[in-house]
């Protein structure tokens, strides 16, 4: 049985569906809740890593923490962008499926399905 793991917010319909999506399946699911636990910075760095992906091209540019944090501003170096997605994990696109060496952001939901 394959181990993967959700970064969910129960709020979000696309990380809903891509939660359903992955029930369905004969899967060892691990949900976390990243708004009340955020990764640790290493855990984000994994991540990142597995999606092929630099910070800023999972980070949610229209909430209101991205704006008020500055982030946007193009001296911050990858490991403060991190640091910034730490602290205010509204900013991290949802859903994050993680599974074995890979990731896939589930927007749409269905995409999460070709790294299982």
């Amino acid at each position: 049985m394959k181990a993967v793991t959700i970064y969910h917010n129960p709020r979000c319909s696309k990380s809903r569906q891509t939660l359903e999506l992955l029930q369905q399946k004969n899967l060892s699911l691990t949900v976390v809740k990243y708004l009340e636990t955020p990764p640790p910075h290493a855990e984000l760095e994994k991540i990142l890593t597995k999606l092929g992906k630099e910070p800023r091209q999972v980070m949610r540019k229209n909430e209101k923490e991205y704006k008020e944090n500055n982030m946007n501003n193009e001296s911050l170096s990858r490991k403060d962008l991190i640091a910034l997605m730490h602290e205010f994990p509204k900013v991290i696109e949802r859903p994050i499926v993680v599974c074995g060496n890979k990731a896939a952001i589930g927007r749409p939901p269905e995409s999460v399905l070709d790294i299982l």
